[in-house]
């Protein structure tokens, strides 16, 4: 092999041949001996031919590294048993071994054991025979053989056991100066599910690709089209692939890349494949946001199984259940909860996200039950000391990425608005949700709290001197991947969850109205347009709302769950994507696509601050009414200030047409651009195509949003 500089991403293979010159001597090395206690995982050094690895664990007492061959998992081809006194610093275990030891080994593994398990935070769950997966592990490798099963219960499970793999798919990866894109006022969230975006046979994607990471590459002039400008991609850490979790809030792994994702599912070609689809949504001017489960995972309580955090040091990775001998706490609902405030924990997962950003190019996070990071050892809240939003913060590689916050957990952890201790993050506004859904239901008695929303929450992100917040940390959204898909949200009363096998006991509580008519089966030709417009409305205010607005996959074609609002395990056409939906409903996805188009043109929309002084609030004739029956507002939005145009927006929630003035004096008129009762084409008309006639008057039919801009002169 030629002699040349070391990069950052060779694997071994490349340099098994490497000339005498490029080797160092370990002769004076202490490290080159018993290894380093960081970073942890496993690194290659190339000049001395060797691995290094590290692994925490405070309580173990023995620790040993298996390695096993491709074709010879049964047994281990070599094992390395850890001295203490020379392998251990504080409570990380570290080695260095050369890479003839490990023979033609392609995977490895840890075995531990330590003390018995006792009540408080010496709840151990050590277990000697168990095969357990390295926290740090960058690919997973699951054997044709991997049982759940043999994790759950007692006795080896060697050959059974996912593990992880050797070279960590270290090759080179050519990024071609990929550079990491953040979006301002054009902001635009499109919350996506790997597999199911694809999945489908009708999505037009080869039958090797759908469901994969290049499925969506294949996708981003689809994307581009529609006027997305970043996608929040659904958990795509390594989950349990014999877990009934489609989900993938399950996580087995916080550094690998789910396999199933992968034209190469068996391999480390995940890691490149996840690479050229981020490499490929920045060529496009897409940001890439991961949905990232930090606050629990897969291996469940006491009866679930032990894959790797559990054998390693239970009580070190989670929290224990104040008051009870052998018990997780449970705030996440998912049977554990990360020990979030435990320091090797907060390590681990700034250390994954670091790998994120550094590695794999991400621009940014939405944190799921983040909450969780605010509690206590003891289970209470504390959102004055919360060390790992410090950390983030701190962190030169994390410092400026887009970070999003789920702010609660399935404790009494609701954190929504400023109480929630990562200041200037965004955030999921619940609130939003449930105020634009009974609203446009037609529920009485919420204009007020409409109006708060479509201003931005300033309620929940105060922008006083002090508070100093911005409407921009509010992420709106009407539907997301837990609850009802916008469409069902007017296609049901009720969640049918039948499928889930849990009673239709679970899921969440949705404000939805399915128009007369439950499900599409009876839906006649009058139920489907109400139903369109209904669609359209949400749109309309999500899109003129001061704030960041996000919607679910689908949603701007009418994706339906047949009335299944959790189906968190349905890995079928329950959940892929219908791309038939989008040319049967084309009228839909053009009003969407256009509304985008309006938001974005229109910069007096989305500010970095509130409206304050620039908008003014009306009835449809006056000022506005508040009485309880009341369902009809406006509102005047002075672009001036901003070098746009004015914007006057009229809103009729009621069931009956309603008489609408136009408060404001336009000196050259006002041009009608939106009409969400007007059939298609005529629903929208933007671009300067907008009806010249000068708009006073108006009237607006049931359960519509009529939008005028002022006409340059």
């Amino acid at each position: 092999m030629p002699d040349r500089a070391v990069t950052a991403y060779e694997c071994r293979h490349c340099w098994k041949l490497l000339p005498p010159s490029q080797l160092r001597s370990p002769v004076h090395s202490w490290s080159a001996t018993e290894g380093d206690p960081f970073p942890l995982g496993v690194r290659w050094i190339p000049e001395e031919q060797s691995y290094n690895f590290a692994l925490y664990s405070k309580h173990a007492e023995h620790v040993e590294l298996l390695f096993f061959e491709e074709m010879k998992l049964q047994e281990p081809v070599y094992s390395f048993p850890f001295d203490p006194l020379r392998n251990k610093s504080g409570p990380v275990w570290h080695c260095r071994l050369a890479v003839e030891k490990t023979s033609n080994a392609k995977f490895y593994a840890y075995r531990i054991s330590g003390p018995k398990a006792g009540s408080g935070f010496d709840m151990h769950a050590f277990d000697r025979d168990k095969v357990l997966l390295d926290p740090y592990a960058r690919s997973v490798f699951f054997p044709p053989e991997f049982n759940r099963t043999a994790a759950q219960r007692p006795d080896s499970n060697v050959g059974l056991a996912p593990l992880a793999l050797l070279d960590e798919c270290q090759c080179e990866f050519v990024w071609n100066g990929d550079q990491h894109v953040r979006h301002e006022a054009d902001l635009i969230i499109y919350e996506m599910h790997i597999r199911g975006f694809t999945r489908n046979a009708n999505s037009g994607i080869p039958d090797e690709t759908r469901g994969t990471f290049q499925g969506v590459i294949e996708k981003i002039p689809y994307l581009v089209d529609l006027g997305i400008t970043a996608v929040e991609l659904m958990p795509v850490f390594q989950f349990d692939p014999q877990e009934a979790n489609y989900w993938g809030y399950m996580p087995l792994s916080f550094f690998a890349p789910h396999h199933r994702y992968s034209t190469q599912p068996d391999d480390c070609g995940q890691k490149s494949e996840f690479r050229r689809m981020v490499q490929a949504l920045h060529a496009a001017g897409i940001e890439v946001i991961l949905d990232v489960v930090f606050n629990h995972t897969c291996e469940g309580n006491e009866s679930g199984p032990t894959y790797s955090f559990k054998g390693i040091d239970n009580s070190t990775y989670y929290m224990v259940s104040p008051g009870q001998r052998f018990a997780y706490a449970n705030y996440s609902g998912c049977g554990n909860t990360l020990h979030t405030a435990n320091r090797a924990v907060r390590e681990l997962i700034v250390d994954s996200l670091r790998y994120w950003v550094a590695e794999m190019h991400v621009d940014g996070f939405r944190f799921d039950l983040a909450s969780v990071f605010a509690r206590n050892s003891d289970g209470s809240i504390d959102i004055e000391n919360s060390p790992i939003f410090a950390q983030i913060a701190a962190d030169p590689v994390l410092s400026d990425v887009r970070l999003i916050a789920e702010p609660w957990d399935a404790g009494d952890g609701f954190l929504l608005g400023e109480r929630f201790p990562g200041t200037l993050w965004m955030q999921w506004n619940a609130k939003y949700r449930e105020s634009l859904q009974r609203f446009v239901r037609g529920d009485r008695g919420v204009l007020g709290e409409l109006m708060m929303r479509l201003y931005g929450s300033n309620d929940l992100f105060p922008d006083d001197p002090f508070h100093a917040l911005r409407p921009l940390q509010s992420v709106n959204y009407i539907a997301s991947h837990d609850g009802f898909t916008m469409y069902d949200l007017v296609a049901y009363d009720r969640k049918h969850n039948e499928a889930n096998g849990q009673g239709n006991a679970d899921g969440q509580i949705d404000f939805s109205w399915n128009c007369g008519v439950e499900g599409e089966q009876h839906a006649r030709s009058e139920v489907m347009q109400l139903r369109k417009r209904q669609v359209k409305n949400f749109f309309c205010l999500l899109l003129l709302s001061n704030g960041t607005p996000m919607f679910r996959m689908g949603d701007e074609f009418l994706q339906t769950q047949q009335g299944n609002n959790n189906p968190y395990k349905e890995d079928s056409e329950t959940t892929w994507l219908d791309w038939s939906r989008l040319e049967h409903h084309m009228d839909v996805y053009r009003f969407v696509k256009q509304m985008i188009q309006f938001r974005k043109t229109h910069r007096s929309l989305s500010r970095s601050r509130f409206w304050r002084e620039d908008v003014r609030w009306y009835g449809a004739t006056g000022a506005v009414d508040f009485g309880p029956e009341s369902r009809t507002l406006a509102y005047y939005l002075d672009g001036r200030s901003q070098d746009d145009a004015n914007i006057y927006v009229m809103i009729n929630g009621d069931d009956e047409p309603s008489q609408f003035d136009v408060q404001v004096r336009s000196p050259a008129g006002w041009q009608l651009v939106i009409d969400t009762a007007a059939p298609s084409p005529h629903d929208i008309r933007i671009n300067g195509n907008g009806s010249s006639n000068r708009v006073e008057s108006i009237k607006l039919g049931p359960r519509s949003i009529v939008v005028v801009t002022s006409i340059v002169i």
